[in-house]
């Protein structure tokens, strides 16, 4: 991987990281990590502060191993390490019945899980940065498949018409997509923004086989990532003055993380073998 797309990648990690534990800090005990310890049964074990803590405190490491990282070759590996930790705490979560949606039928509805999965990003993360002697054609699928779970699976549920009605918040303050609502519904905006990511998906996965589409699929699937951070600024309760972002400020910055596999993922995708 060329050091500039590397060095671009680590500064992701560390301001997403960075952003996230110092706002855990701040916010306090919440629901979120709630769920996560009551998977594990070990919720009465310690005060729910001290959970938060620990959740802030690794956040915090990581941020700093990545800003590190980019001068310092060795801490490479540690953050990897870090990251995989991190993200496997909450993914084991998944397996709790409080992270879908029971009254659409439970799995694969996903409802609190919508902020889990994106670990799933962070995860590939960390084993990249571990191992970096994986093929090219196995660095391009490890970076990719995160993306392509979520463009998937969340840009499935934009056809249903509860996803529709929670996106609309959101959608209405951005600048780039609120216009949207002046010539269609509800439902039909979150339709077109579904068929956009499912498009997103089936373009990643052939420019993996036809080269000459990985800008055009970068392109397509980065902004969707890139058009969330803007919600950061448009939407009123992503940001707090007392806690630098709120849940939704959590969930929406994690999408850096995407933003980083796709970096990965350009850089392996141009040592595949030209196809003719």
């Amino acid at each position: 991987m060329k050091t500039l797309h590397l060095n671009f990648t680590l500064l992701l990690i560390g301001i997403s990281t960075a952003l996230l534990g110092l706002s855990i800090l701040l916010l306090g005990p919440h629901k979120h990590i709630t769920l996560t310890t009551d998977f594990y049964l070990i919720s009465d074990i310690l005060p729910a502060q001290v959970f938060n803590s620990i959740a802030a405190f690794a956040f915090i490491s990581s941020a700093v191993l990545a800003f590190l990282s980019i001068k310092q070759h060795n801490f490479r590996s540690i953050l990897g390490y870090l990251l995989i930790a991190i993200s496997i705490v909450p993914l084991g979560s998944l397996l709790s019945n409080a992270m879908w949606i029971a009254s659409m039928g439970g799995f694969p509805v996903i409802g609190s899980g919508q902020g889990v999965i994106k670990y799933f990003a962070l995860l590939s993360i960390g084993v990249l940065l571990v191992k970096r002697t994986f093929s090219p054609l196995v660095k391009a699928w490890i970076s990719i498949l995160p993306v392509l779970l979520v463009l998937l699976w969340i840009g499935g549920m934009k056809f249903t018409l509860l996803e529709a009605q929670g996106i609309e918040g959101l959608v209405k303050s951005s600048p780039f997509m609120g216009w949207l609502y002046n010539f269609f519904s509800i439902q039909t905006t979150s339709n077109i923004i579904g068929v956009y990511d499912l498009i997103a998906v089936v373009m990643l996965i052939l420019a993996i086989y036809s080269p000459k589409l990985t800008v055009p699929a970068i392109l397509m699937s980065g902004m969707v990532f890139v058009v969330t951070q803007t919600f950061l600024i448009s939407f009123s309760a992503s940001l707090s003055s007392e806690t630098l972002l709120s849940t939704t400020g959590h969930f929406l910055i994690k999408d850096l993380w995407f933003l980083a596999c796709l970096f990965f993922y350009y850089s392996a995708v141009r040592k595949l073998p030209s196809k003719t």
